[in-house]
């Protein structure tokens, strides 16, 4: 659970760090933003450090979760890498390169590297997602529906249970996340206006179960 919960952590801050950054990287008069995978790692830890009290990576951490830790932290230089050129662009307003993408982008690339050992996912209540890739599976799409939509749930609180996935035994960990004011630009209301990413809004209000991370640890 605390290795679940410590890469869910890692991925809201690096995403917190893009969504903060969003008027710097969709700003056309400026080449160069500085926003290489280092700086936003730099960004990243301390707000993660702020979240748990240590740094990603520390002294008697368990193997396995700094194997996974690493992983992710160069998932997320690569994807920073990677983007280099459409963040830079002159003259170009939007991006594109919203929270949303550089989280998909950083969970594919850490299950390159680790897909034998854990998997990460955003995904949503099935009517809620925008992209395909991102649709839940049978066992998400029962848990979310069943118990993290149930007005009876904590909100916050995660679920986890030891199951399977892809035929393999595996640890898995649902963290709900819920709509922000920050999310309602493009998820909130009114239901069906297009948004500056050009989907049509879901119509959500602050406090809305808006997604889900899908942590999943094979034994």
């Amino acid at each position: 659970m605390e290795t679940a919960l410590r890469l869910a952590s890692l991925l809201r801050s690096a995403r917190s760090v893009i969504a903060s950054q969003q008027k710097l990287i969709n700003d056309p008069a400026i080449g160069d933003k500085g926003l290489t995978g280092d700086h936003v790692l730099e960004l990243a830890t301390k707000a993660y450090l702020e979240a748990n009290g240590t740094e990603p990576l520390h002294d008697g951490q368990d193997p396995l979760e700094a194997r996974l830790i690493a992983a992710q932290m160069k998932a997320i230089r690569a994807v920073m890498a990677d983007n280099q050129a459409t963040i830079n662009a002159d003259g170009i307003g939007f991006k594109g390169f919203v929270p949303a993408v550089f989280g998909r982008l950083v969970n594919e690339s850490f299950a390159n590297l680790v897909g034998t050992e854990a998997q990460v996912k955003v995904t949503a209540p099935p009517d809620l997602v925008r992209n395909r890739k991102a649709m839940p599976d049978d066992w998400e799409t029962k848990v979310i529906e069943a118990d993290l939509m149930s007005p009876d749930w904590p909100k916050g609180q995660v679920y986890a249970e030891l199951t399977e996935l892809g035929g393999k035994p595996a640890y898995r960990v649902l963290v709900p996340e819920y709509y922000s004011t920050g999310c309602l630009s493009c998820h909130g209301e009114p239901a069906g206006e297009i948004d500056i990413t050009g989907y049509p809004k879901e119509g959500g209000r602050e406090g809305d179960l808006g997604g889900v991370i899908s942590i999943s640890i094979f034994r």
